[in-house]
């Protein structure tokens, strides 16, 4: 492992690790030296993640957290807190989405996508940093936020209008949390990533549209998990100290 991202004697958060990227992210976290704190609703899929990362070696917890629920936020937090005090790093990566056309879509479905693409970030983000701002600041900072958006932050994605929508405020929000927390030593960046096949979207990029899809970008094929490895480990480490309030896109050229 290159020791310019080092994180031995870091904390970090991942919510959303029960399976697909936040599941990957965990892992390359705790390759680099970080005591991870993996999150999701599904407890029983996190203990089988934790017991991998030991078994190689790294130092994880489970705590179950629903990011739509303002009180299991803080609970995760203390919990966190009173274990190893304030985490370093936090992974936003919880997210969901439900396919349809804006007129078509359910106004049950519509909260529910804004609930944990959005109000689930800014919450988990917000009390990362009131947890942060009573550390003390080097120059490396006090801590690292990381917001995983999509490339449907800034791109259409038809069928997709709500998830979209909710994804480009994550992106600003990015942007106003840097702002207000950049003299208190708290980085906060996004990384918009382009079509990658998890459990979500496996189903569909298998099927005939799916393939027709990826015919479609400019490369002609998916990106894997592993491709927004390097992008995460900079932003959790302290050569990212200068970089905030970005929003990287990291999709193959799938927008272009």
């Amino acid at each position: 492992m290159d020791q310019t991202f080092d994180l031995n004697g870091k904390t970090a958060i991942v919510t959303g690790a029960s399976s697909g990227l936040g599941d990957r992210f965990a892992r390359i976290l705790a390759k680099a030296g970080a005591h991870i704190v993996v999150c999701a609703r599904r407890a029983d899929r996190l203990s089988a993640l934790v017991s991998d990362i030991r078994a190689k070696g790294g130092s994880a917890r489970a705590i179950a957290c629903d990011v739509t629920d303002a009180d299991s936020i803080v609970s995760l937090f203390d919990q966190v807190g009173e274990d190893t005090g304030p985490a370093h790093i936090l992974v936003n990566n919880a997210g969901m989405n439900v396919q349809g056309l804006a007129t078509d879509l359910s106004v049950e479905d519509l909260d529910q996508i804004f609930n944990v693409n959005t109000r689930g970030v800014y919450l988990c983000a917000r009390e990362a940093a009131k947890r942060l701002m009573g550390t003390a600041i080097e120059d490396t900072g006090a801590g690292r936020v990381i917001n995983i958006a999509s490339i449907g932050a800034n791109t259409v994605l038809p069928g997709l209008t709500a998830y979209c929508a909710s994804k480009a405020a994550v992106a600003m929000m990015t942007k106003g949390f840097a702002r207000e927390w950049a003299r208190r030593g708290i980085t906060c960046n996004a990384i918009c990533p382009g079509y990658i096949e998890t459990e979500i979207n496996s189903d569909w990029f298998q099927s005939e549209g799916g393939e027709r899809q990826i015919a479609s970008f400019p490369r002609k094929r998916l990106m894997r998990d592993s491709d927004l490895d390097a992008m995460l480990l900079y932003l959790a480490s302290d050569q990212s100290s200068y970089v905030t309030g970005s929003v990287f896109t990291l999709d193959d050229g799938q927008s272009l």
